[in-house]
Parts: structure tokens; C-alpha cells; sequence
């Protein structure tokens, strides 16, 4: 089932201009995942998971930090369906989330 609404987040405005390079290299982390599966390369998506555990909160996403630590575990357990599913959340995500700066 699609869900269509947006999420909302509340984003210090000191960071502003570090967001929209921020969420666009999560966008590629999605196409990097997905490429890395292709090549069965999970040290890559586990890095990538792991990245994004760290930075996600730092930045006030706290739930790209959550997808992050899941595609950190999943790539833990070899599980490529795990992946290309938390992948896909992620993108979903991205694709719903809307900034208020304040």
C-alpha cells in the first residue's frame, strides 16, 4: 500500500543550506544500493547503510538514520531482499518529506 502524505520536518535554519545537498546525496544512495545489489557488493551497501546511520540524525533525520542502521543490519545478514526493500523505503522517504526551517 502507497502512502502519499507528507512528512513533515522541522529543520534549524543555521543548516539550511547544507539540506538540499544532504537529501541529494541520499537520492544517490538509493541508486548506489540498488548498483551494489547488482554486483552482490554488500561491504558497499553496509557502508552506505552505516553512513547514513551516522549523519541521518545529525542533519534532524532521524528516520534516515533508523533506514540507515536497517540497511547497516540487513547487508549484516546477507540479506539482499532486506536491502533492496529498505532502499526502496528510503526513496519513499525522500520522495515524501518536507522541510520547515525555523
Amino acid at each position: 500500500m502507497e502512502n502519499n502524505d507528507e512528512i513533515i520536518i522541522h529543520i534549524d535554519s543555521d543548516i539550511q543550506k547544507l539540506i538540499p545537498k544532504f537529501l541529494k546525496n541520499r537520492h544517490q544512495d538509493v541508486v548506489n544500493i540498488l548498483e551494489a545489489l547488482k554486483q552482490q557488493d554488500v561491504e558497499t551497501v553496509f557502508t552506505l547503510g552505516h553512513n547514513m546511520k551516522g549523519m541521518g540524525t545529525a542533519y534532524g533525520f532521524d528516520t534516515i538514520s533508523d533506514i540507515g542502521a536497517n540497511i547497516e543490519k540487513a547487508a549484516m545478514e546477507k540479506d539482499s531482499e532486506g536491502m533492496r526493500k529498505l532502499a526502496g523505503e528510503l526513496l519513499d522517504y525522500l520522495q515524501r518529506v518536507k522541510i520547515i526551517y525555523g
